[in-house]
């Protein structure tokens, strides 16, 4: 794309989640239309979106009417299955593009992609049976965590072994998924960070964040992270070298172990995320706005922090403090707009602005 799209131009985004529900309102605010595909009725982003497509992923009319209607398309989450994504760039751009995707959604492809571009992960095997698990313990070792390669997220699709013995246990877990084992990594915190790329390869990021994670699921997100200046400026650069190899348009959400040896990636996530969500009420240009601008082809905004913020994710029963939340002061509330309450569903979000 050579020419940014102009104002009144229409956004596709495959999934109607809070992810998807966040860049449409980010979008309308730049003078954008967005367009929702998402198989669920009533999704979380119909309530603000411009139009919204409900029909399943393998809907070959309706993906290609939807693919149609639309100047370019966008994704929410990673796992949009591929007949999909070859019915769709037929027609119209898909940005982030499809290497990205693919790297992100096999864990095995994500690790081997970060570590030939130079980078440190945890030590990592492909697991096809309980010969290979035990092959893979004999030289990773345990404490170590067995992962599905796909579909993976908020704690799923993994078992943690604490010794060899755990083993015909956790590749039971997987179900007869492929798998990778990740050797456990000590590490001091956890931070991420969010970065943006667009097509004139343009690339800036936002401060790196700490985050606690409780039964899986992303806890706190807490701004400035407790790490020194030489740690921020390692972030910068690395989450840089990610978006210039994959030739990236978009944001980009990429978690990170603190080591007393440095920093090793955990994991890349092609899309606007979680633990970035402190940018709105901590930047004048947030994630999501930043992440239509990338794909869009405008200008990257300014990514600069001007608040010290902690957020905080609102997890089922936490609604239940929602009153609370609203009478306390420098508290930002971001709720999601879902009905059904769950244990373990994201329902919303705050920002607490440090003062």
């Amino acid at each position: 794309m050579t020419n940014p799209l102009p104002t009144g131009a229409t956004i596709g985004i495959l999934g109607g989640g809070q992810l998807g529900r966040m860049l449409s309102v980010a979008a309308a605010r730049l003078g954008l239309h967005t367009h929702v595909y998402e198989p669920a009725s009533n999704p979380p982003a119909a309530d603000v979106a411009h139009a919204v497509t409900t029909a399943p992923y393998d809907d070959v009319a309706a993906l290609t009417a939807f693919a149609r209607s639309v100047d370019l398309v966008t994704y929410e989450f990673e796992n949009i299955p591929t007949e999909a994504l070859d019915i769709i760039e037929a027609i119209t751009p898909i940005h982030p593009n499809r290497r990205a995707l693919g790297t992100s959604q096999d864990r095995l492809v994500e690790k081997a992609f970060l570590q030939d571009i130079g980078l440190t992960v945890a030590p990592f095997a492909d697991i096809t049976d309980a010969a290979s698990l035990d092959a893979a313990l004999t030289t990773i070792g345990t404490p170590a965590i067995l992962k599905t390669r796909r579909f993976g997220y908020d704690g799923k699709g993994q078992a943690r072994l604490k010794s060899p013995q755990d083993a015909a246990t956790a590749l039971a877990d997987m179900a007869g998924a492929p798998a990778v084992l990740e050797g456990f990594v000590t590490f001091t915190s956890e931070i991420s960070i969010i970065a943006a790329r667009n097509p004139q390869g343009e690339v800036a990021c936002y401060d790196p964040g700490e985050n606690i994670h409780r039964d899986g699921i992303l806890h706190t997100t807490t701004v400035p992270a407790n790490i020194p200046a030489s740690l921020r400026m390692d972030a910068v650069l690395l989450a840089g070298k990610i978006l210039n190899m994959l030739d990236y348009v978009g944001v980009m959400g990429v978690e990170l172990f603190v080591t007393p040896k440095g920093l090793i990636v955990n994991e890349i996530a092609p899309r606007v995320h979680n633990s970035g969500h402190w940018t709105q009420n901590g930047c004048a240009v947030d994630q999501f706005e930043q992440h239509i601008r990338a794909i869009a082809g405008w200008p990257l905004g300014d990514g600069s922090r001007h608040s010290d913020v902690v957020m905080e994710n609102l997890i089922g029963d936490d609604m239940d403090k929602v009153p609370t939340l609203a009478r306390e002061q420098n508290c930002a509330i971001h709720l999601y707009g879902k009905v059904e309450t769950k244990a373990g569903r994201k329902m919303g979000h705050v920002n607490r602005i440090k003062t």
